[in-house]
């Protein structure tokens, strides 16, 4: 049973983290109350402490439009904070997961986002988690960066349980519809983190040190924003949710936000799915599964 730092267990990812890995690790799993991201040298004492063979950053300040009133919280969080754990995981021997994000990308592009596309990202909080990932990718740790996109669970804040809750609330609910993506459920973030730290199970610092990089890590297919809303207000639907308020699609400049946000954020994971022989899901599909766990025509969350 190996020690594991575990930063961000109260978030969407990282509570899906600290349910998996617990039951075959020695998991150490701070609150943000206990331990503040934005403290440097607390972070690093706390790491040393604990001299885990793993840490698993699911932590990050994710308020993207926040960022842009707040861009030295961001930072410190972002981007001090990652390339403090890289430091002290190469230090002690240990491995580093972390997880980055589609808004490092402008979105103009028209085809799936590789690994080795130049990023170039449009606000505070893309530029933050870019530096982030930097400062890990030059470290001497033995890492994994995994990108991902459009996530969502069934607690906190995000886009799924705001939709269940306007479309329960209202009779009707505008959706931006020329934004893309592949809407990825977090339990499918954990589960493929978890499936790939089993594999270098007798070995993990060889294992990850072997593979070491950078890997986008999501659902396939893509849609819009407005597609993902119609999805979940259909499955809904068939579950016997009602009545639900009527989708009305609508442009980027319609719908105005402090940070702006990339149009295409579909990402390539034939790299993921081909190193660790991964079968990811259709965004569709996780949808589905997704919503198996709420009971037909109970409201989801408020």
């Amino acid at each position: 049973m190996s020690r594991v730092l575990l930063l961000g267990s109260g978030g969407q990812v990282g509570g899906a983290l600290l349910r998996l890995l617990a039951p075959a690790h020695q998991v150490a799993a701070p609150s943000s109350e206990e331990l503040d991201l934005g403290q440097a040298q607390r972070l690093r004492a706390y790491v040393r402490e604990h001299a885990p063979a793993l840490i698993v950053n699911a932590a990050a300040y994710t308020g993207v439009d926040r960022a842009e009133g707040e861009p030295e919280r961001a930072r410190v969080i972002n981007e001090e904070a990652p390339a403090v754990l890289a430091e002290e995981a190469a230090r002690l021997g240990s491995c580093l997961i972390h997880y980055s994000t589609d808004y490092v990308f402008d979105g103009r592009a028209r085809t799936p986002y590789g690994e080795g596309d130049a990023p170039h990202p449009l606000g505070v909080y893309g530029r933050t988690k870019l530096a982030g990932d930097q400062a890990i990718m030059a470290s001497d740790a033995s890492y994994l960066i995994f990108r991902t996109a459009w996530l969502y669970g069934l607690r906190g804040h995000n886009f799924l349980l705001t939709m269940q809750r306007l479309l329960t609330e209202r009779e009707e609910v505008g959706v931006v519809g020329d934004q893309v993506g592949a809407p990825t459920w977090c339990e499918v973030v954990a589960r493929a983190t978890t499936e790939i730290l089993a594999q270098g199970d007798g070995d993990p610092a060889g294992f990850i040190g072997a593979r070491r990089g950078l890997y986008n890590l999501a659902c396939t297919g893509q849609t819009s924003w407005c597609g993902f809303a119609q999805a979940i207000r259909a499955e809904l639907a068939r579950r016997g949710a009602g009545p639900l308020a009527q989708i009305k699609e609508l442009r980027t400049e319609e719908y105005p936000t402090p940070a702006r946000r990339p149009a295409y954020s579909v990402l390539d994971t034939r790299k993921v799915i081909e190193t660790f022989a991964l079968t990811l899901p259709d965004w569709r599909s996780a949808l589905r599964q997704a919503l198996e766990r709420w009971r037909p025509g109970v409201p989801v969350a408020r």
